[in-house]
């Protein structure tokens, strides 16, 4: 099941950027502490408003995201 309903949009929460569950914390700060070598225990360890299903859906966003068709122009 997607977790994508956790990722909110508000203009008046971090300008508009995409943000888990209403909270100020950004979809792009979970990634980059995944990608800088963050565990998901650490994370939420660190984050305790986090539940391990916001991290799913981070991940989840940013794979659909990533997925787009490039057009190229001849």
């Amino acid at each position: 099941m997607s977790e994508l309903y956790r990722i909110t949009f508000d203009p008046h929460i971090c300008s508009g950027r995409p943000v888990i569950r209403g909270l100020r914390i950004r979809v792009k700060d979970i990634l980059e502490l995944l990608a800088s070598g963050a565990t998901p225990e650490e994370i939420l360890e660190d984050y305790p408003l986090l539940e391990a299903s916001d991290i799913q859906a981070a991940l989840e966003y940013a794979a659909r995201q990533s997925d787009h068709v490039v057009l190229r122009v001849a």
